[in-house]
Order: structure tokens, then C-alpha cells, then sequence
């Protein structure tokens, strides 16, 4: 079984086995090259010690060094090479409190989370598969490298990559693998809000994030996630929905991805979408009534949800930006568009301009997500608010402040003084020019702010 090892990776393999030393590619990158998929990051394992490693290359960075990482720098890229280890005891179902060093690549293979993960490949010797993760890979399942009670004790995290890992390669875990989960998911409480967010993102960006479903099958949701099980528990007896909220918030998230393949947008941009899907509705259950037909309502989830969002992106540890983001989709995801240009350019306003087409692709997800009643007239209507809004784009009509052909510095010239009073006046104005865009003329402003505001520019 021959791989195409990159230029780089293949020197430093070289270089290492010059000097006596065993070396491989190792982990994800051996998997993805099997399955034909270009690898992020070429991780190298040997059995040279890491001060060894650092007298055989140039440039090096210590990256991690008291657990033998050492950073090898080819021009300006970073190849991360590892000295053969065995693990040793967990104490916070994260880290070992110490490394041994050891001769023997097979030991080393041995505390990888993995099959799939724990093989190892150079030109000289082809692949090191001492645990079938070949063959896992052909058969498409995920299972532990040896006891999966063991692995996942060593390092709770693994349980939550192991569903990661089944949503980006659509696997199947393995079912002891799957029973040492549901035993062992309460440990995911001792892992980092950071790293529950990395793999929670790396799942909703995947190719299958329907697996989110599988995570809550195992436990795992409720110890990292809770909402989304209560979102499970929720039904949507009404005419607009056919599934429950944690069914529809899935479907939402399928139907943002399909748009990425027309639209190609980025995986920052694919990230965004997928929270502001999973959390659109999160506040669901706690409004959730029933009327005298049977008939489920949800008033007021909007602003629920809103809150609910942001209070699950500060716990995950987000940064302000998408907080920002997501809150705005998930304040707005709900919106009622109006056929006059003037309330398009309010919204615009109250949004973002810039968030007015991430806005109507969470739209249609959640309407596809949603029963077929009165789907196309909701599909049509929202095509005409895209529309009105490309129209409004094109045109240039003002939408925010510094689209007005006027500014406080015009208006302090006219005689108004500094202060509170400029913003008023610059809003009162753009609100004007909102509804009429031909009023957006320098003088017409300056007409409009005298006659509108004059009284209080004498005072």
C-alpha cells in the first residue's frame, strides 16, 4: 500500500533514518491519505529522543517538548515530530502526569485513541497496521484501539471525537466502543470548555452533523450540550412542522450545508451558519404552549433563543465576533418581509447590511426544515425579499449612517453644536432618506435638519 508522501515529510524521514533513528508519518495524516483525502497536518513519529531530533535539524521549536514535540521548520512550514511514548497515569481524564520514552513504535501505537488513528507509514516499510485500521477504514467503522473503557478513562475528550470523527467520515462506532461511552460520558465534564467547543464545531461542519443525534444517543449531549436534549423532548404539534425541534434545528443544519455547495462559501462562514441553525430555536422549550385544539404555540422563542444563544457561546468559550454573529441570525431568523423597499431598508439597517445574505440562508434552511405546508409560497416570498434587497445593493440607497450625504461635522458648519443632539438629528435624517432615498442630498439634509431641528440649534 504505497502513499504520496509529501517532499518535506519525506526528508524529514530520511534525514532521521540517515542518522540511525526509526521514523514514520503517523495518525490522521496516514488515515486521510488512504481514504484518498488531501491531509491538514503530516505528524511524524521516531524513535530519536527530542534532543536528538533538535541536533539533526537546523530550525526547530520546543512545542512540546516534555512530552517529546518537537517542531521541525522546513522554510516557513512546521512538521510536529514526536519521540516514541508510553503514557503514563491520567489524573484529569485529559493529560498524563508523565511520558516514558521508548524504542518501540508499537508501544507507541498503543496509547492512540484509534484504529484508524494508530497506523504508521514510510517508503522503506509501507504501512505499520498492527490493529486493522485498514480495515476499519474499508468497512467504515470507528472502534477503540484495544479497551475502549481504558481509552476513553485515559481521556474523556476521546468520546466526543469519536462522534466527531463518524459525522466527518460517516462511520458507524463500533458497539463495545459505543457501550464504553454511555458508561463513561459524565467524564466529559472534566474537559475544558475550549476543547468541547473545537470538537462540538469540527461535528457541525462535518459531512453527516446528524450525528449530533448520535451524540445524544450516548450521553454525551447531556453532559456538554443540554439544551439540545431538551430541544429533543420537544414536539412541534403544528401545521408548519413535521418533526421536533431537535429533528428540525438537525434538518436546518443539513439544508445550510447543501447551500455551501452553491453558494461555496467559506468554513468560517459554514461554522457560523451551523450554530445559528443549531440554536435558532433553542429557546423552544421553554416557551412552548398548547391551546384548546391540541395546537403547539412557541410566542415569544425568538428573543428566548436569543438569550439562550448567547449564554451557550460564552460557556463554550466563543470569541465576541461570533457571539455577535450568531445572536443577530438567531434575532432576525424569524422576520416577516414587507413587499415596500422602505422596510427592507430598516432591516438592512437593524442587521447589517453585511448580514443580510447569511440571514437568508438560515432562512431557507429553516423553512425546508419545516412541514411542507405553504413551503413554496414561503419559498417565493423569500426570493422576493432577496430580490428587493439586491435591488436596494445595486441602487446604493443609504442604509446606515455613513451612507448619508451628510455628516455631524456638515451640520456643526450649519450652526448646530456639539453633541447629543448631531446623532439624533443624523438619525432622524437617515430615517427620512430610508423611505425616500432621493432625499439623501447634501442640501436637502441640511434643508431638512433646520427645518426639523432648528429651534433646538438656537438653544
Amino acid at each position: 500500500m504505497c502513499i504520496n508522501l509529501p517532499e518535506k515529510v519525506d526528508y524529514i524521514l530520511k534525514k532521521l533514518q540517515k542518522q540511525g533513528f526509526e521514523a514514520y508519518a503517523v495518525g490522521g495524516c496516514v488515515r486521510d491519505a488512504l481514504l484518498g483525502r488531501e491531509p491538514e497536518d503530516w505528524d511524524i513519529t521516531t524513535s530519536a529522543r527530542p534532543e536528538q531530533v533538535k541536533e539533526i535539524f537546523r530550525r526547530t521549536i520546543d512545542t512540546g517538548i516534555q512530552h517529546g514535540t518537537v517542531t521541525v521548520m522546513m522554510e516557513k512550514e512546521g512538521f510536529e515530530v514526536t519521540t516514541y511514548r508510553i503514557d503514563g497515569e491520567y489524573d484529569d481524564s485529559r493529560h498524563p502526569k508523565s511520558v516514558q520514552f521508548t524504542g518501540d513504535l508499537i508501544e507507541d501505537l498503543k496509547r492512540r485513541d484509534f484504529t484508524i488513528n494508530a497506523m504508521a507509514y514510510n517508503k522503506e516499510e509501507g504501512l505499520v497496521d498492527v490493529f486493522d485500521g485498514a480495515k476499519d477504514l474499508r468497512n467504515g467503522m470507528l472502534r477503540c484501539v484495544g479497551s475502549p473503557i481504558e481509552r476513553f478513562s485515559e481521556d474523556a475528550l476521546r468520546m466526543l471525537r469519536a462522534v466527531r470523527f463518524a459525522g466527518q467520515l460517516d462511520f458507524v462506532i463500533e458497539e463495545e466502543t459505543k457501550q464504553a461511552i454511555i458508561k463513561l460520558s459524565s467524564g466529559l465534564g472534566k474537559i475544558s470548555a475550549e476543547r468541547i467547543r473545537v470538537e462540538l464545531d469540527k461535528l457541525l461542519c462535518s459531512r453527516k452533523p446528524e450525528h449530533l443525534l448520535t451524540a445524544s444517543e450516548l450521553g454525551i449531549t447531556s453532559i456538554v450540550l443540554p439544551e439540545f436534549d431538551r430541544m429533543l423532548a420537544t414536539q412541534q404539534n403544528h401545521p408548519h412542522h413535521q418533526y421536533n425541534v431537535g429533528v428540525h434545528t438537525l434538518k436546518a443544519i443539513e439544508y445550510v450545508h447543501e447551500q455551501k455547495e452553491e453558494l461555496m462559501f467559506g468554513k468560517r462562514t459554514l461554522s457560523l451558519l451551523s450554530w445559528t441553525a443549531l440554536l435558532h430555536d433553542i429557546g423552544k422549550p421553554d416557551t412552548r404552549t398548547v391551546d384548546e385544539e391540541g395546537i403547539d404555540h412557541f410566542y415569544l422563542h425568538v428573543p428566548k433563543s436569543r438569550e439562550m444563544a448567547k449564554n451557550i457561546l460564552k460557556r463554550l468559550r466563543w470569541d465576541n465576533h461570533t457571539i455577535d454573529t450568531v445572536c443577530r441570525l438567531v434575532q432576525y431568523h424569524d422576520v416577516c418581509f414587507s413587499k415596500k423597499k422602505g422596510k427592507m431598508r430598516h432591516l438592512m439597517n437593524g442587521i447589517g447590511v453585511e448580514f443580510m445574505p447569511y440571514l437568508f440562508i438560515i432562512m431557507k434552511a429553516d423553512i425546508l426544515a419545516q412541514s411542507m405546508y405553504m413551503r413554496e409560497e414561503k419559498l417565493q416570498n423569500l426570493q422576493q425579499a432577496q430580490r428587493m434587497y439586491e435591488e436596494i445593493q445595486s441602487a446604493g440607497d443609504p442604509v446606515s449612517l455613513k451612507m448619508l450625504d451628510i455628516n455631524g461635522i456638515d451640520l456643526q458648519e450649519a450652526g448646530f453644536p456639539k453633541g447629543k443632539l448631531l446623532g439624533e438629528i443624523l438619525n432622524g435624517l437617515l430615517e427620512c432618506v430610508m423611505e425616500k432615498p432621493e432625499l439623501n442630498q447634501r442640501e436637502t439634509l441640511l434643508a431638512l435638519a433646520k427645518d426639523g431641528w432648528g429651534e433646538r440649534k438656537e438653544k
